[in-house]
């Protein structure tokens, strides 16, 4: 063990004008050993590819697993943390250019930052081969640490030549990773996209580089005994600090060709006290106060009936007796949807209790409304609706102010001391008012929220379909994301869609988004390293899902 994190501490650093190194061989490699290159171009999102169609990379699809959605990063950094750990921004919490993890808010000061490990590093535990970084960025170089070759380059050109002067002398490589930052210079000038001529021939010239790499893999004496992943990405597609979405192309030449997306409908499923979305309200648009009108409304679905209370949405402190601070949802062991509201640490009243009038039912969903009027001094009513129909109404006066600097959460609430129900959630949606019982009616169902009557008034929208990852993605101009945390599960439902949402054609039983955390498994799974539940990773190694392509008798 301490062989190992004293290796972790040293990292090759050789200057781009030395003399070309001689590389320290291993013996002879076995007949087709596998290896991975891994090629970012960072700040190329996959729309612009689509529409550029730089040859050689379009060259390499008709072999490849490709997907031009991959999804959103929080910065180009976060990007690259999830690529090189296989984690999520809500685990590795990495944002700056520096690589530091971001301390906590004051809301989460107790919670432990978890450093995770990078995807080299494994590489270098389990398997006898060498590995490298090629990258101009210092500050990624430096992450990294292990590669035993990090060769320090300043452009794009060193970059590619640096990346063939290791292939063509290191037979005992066995994963490389480049970074070609050119793109992302040139959208900084002018945009991230096609119109943009020096965006444009900045992709035109890495996918020359990339030609050039490809062929020098080819080139490789050994190349015949070898058998090439090579994953061609982005850490992020537009800005460093505007991301869009991205683009993974894993390419080998036994693939066949096999588009990447979400099939179905693909929602996250709760059921365990530990899994749950957040979204720490630190500008206070989600403050309700003593005097505020505002609707909330989200789809769910029920897969059981609770033996206990069971929290599942909310913004408030614990039910604790009778004292609560804010509002929460509740699924109660008798199937009824229950709401609570309480003001005790603001001078109210404590716990008051509303519940539906209807079962909401177990497997099917149901559309849920919650709406507070604030009407004077004595008058503040609570209203709940399902499926567009009224349930029950209660005046919440007494409680006073809800306020509490708690997250807004889906899932179980940390530390309530009831029991976890298992359910579903999806198009949880916010409005600043009141919405009135016939808006409610007339528009259940609606499935384009830009035709909704009241969508000025919309603040928060989360569609929570992404299908993969450890974050529910804003919908709605300025939301923002929710970090999912704790036990949860991705689904492949298929055509079973909530109201809201707009039914898309299964166009396969394969559901597969793609994000940057599936990058660090691809690796593993590659490498035919078993990726334990201890490493900590996001990422879905989907690649073993066309085994029959490519593993041979």
């Amino acid at each position: 063990m301490l062989c190992i994190l004293s290796a972790m501490t040293v990292a090759s650093c050789t200057k781009y004008d030395n003399p070309p190194p001689v590389f320290e061989e291993l013996k002879d490699l076995t007949t087709n050993q596998r290896k991975v290159m891994v090629i970012s171009i960072d700040g190329l999102g996959g729309t612009s590819l689509e529409k550029i169609a730089p040859p050689q990379i379009m060259a390499l699809q008709k072999n490849s697993k490709f997907a031009y959605n991959t999804l959103k990063t929080e910065t180009g950094a976060a990007g690259w943390a999830s690529m090189l750990t296989g984690t999520g921004y809500a685990k590795h919490k990495i944002s700056n250019d520096d690589f530091e993890a971001d301390q906590n808010d004051d809301n989460h000061q107790h919670e432990n930052i978890t450093s995770y490990r990078n995807v080299l590093d494994y590489v270098t535990q389990y398997r006898s081969v060498k590995t490298a970084i090629v990258t101009p960025w210092e500050d990624l170089r430096n992450f990294v640490k292990i590669a035993d070759f990090a060769p320090v380059v300043s452009n794009d050109v060193q970059v590619k030549d640096s990346t063939l002067n290791i292939l063509n002398q290191s037979r005992a490589l066995g994963t490389i990773i480049v970074n070609f930052k050119d793109v992302e210079k040139a959208g900084e000038n002018g945009g991230f996209n096609e119109g943009n001529a020096n965006f444009k021939n900045a992709v035109l010239k890495t996918d020359e580089y990339v030609g050039n790499i490809v062929n020098a893999i080819k080139g490789r004496e050994n190349y015949e005994k070898e058998d090439w992943l090579i994953i061609i990405t982005t850490n992020h597609g537009g800005g460093a600090d505007e991301t869009d979405f991205g683009f993974t192309m894993a390419y080998n030449p036994a693939f066949q060709e096999f588009k990447l997306q979400k099939s179905g409908f693909n929602p996250v499923r709760f059921d365990n006290k530990t899994g749950r979305a957040t979204f720490h309200d630190e500008t206070g648009r989600f403050d309700v106060g003593e005097n505020k009108s505002f609707t909330v409304q989200m789809d769910v679905k029920f897969n059981n009936v609770p033996g206990g209370y069971s929290s599942f949405f909310g913004k408030s402190t614990n039910l604790s007796g009778q004292n609560i601070t804010g509002w929460q949802w509740a699924h109660y062991p008798g199937g009824k949807w229950v709401v609570t509201v309480g003001g005790t640490l603001n001078g109210g009243s404590g716990k008051q209790e509303v519940s539906s009038e209807e079962a909401p039912g177990t497997g099917v969903w149901r559309n849920l409304i919650m709406t507070v009027e604030y009407v004077n001094s004595s008058t503040r009513t609570l209203s709940m609706y399902m499926d567009g129909k009224f349930q029950k109404s209660i005046n919440i006066s007494a409680r006073k102010s809800l306020n509490i600097g708690e997250d807004l959460r889906v899932g179980h609430r940390a530390g309530d001391n009831d029991v976890a129900g298992s359910f579903s959630p999806a198009n949880l949606v916010y409005y600043n008012t009141a919405l009135s019982a016939s808006t409610i009616t007339n528009n259940y169902g609606l499935k384009d929220l830009t035709k909704h009557p009241n969508y000025a008034d919309i603040i928060g929208y989360w569609p929570m379909d992404e299908g993969t990852g450890g974050m529910y993605f804003g919908g709605y101009p300025g939301t923002p994301n929710m970090s999912l945390s704790g036990s949860y599960v991705w689904l492949n439902m298929g055509d079973s869609y909530p109201s809201a949402s707009a039914v898309m054609p299964v166009t396969s039983s394969l559901s597969i988004p793609t994000n940057a955390t599936d990058i660090a498994a691809l690796t593993l799974y590659w490498m035919n390293i078993e990726i334990l539940a201890d490493f900590g990773m996001d990422g879905n190694p989907y690649l073993e899902n066309f085994e029959i392509e490519f593993l041979k008798d």
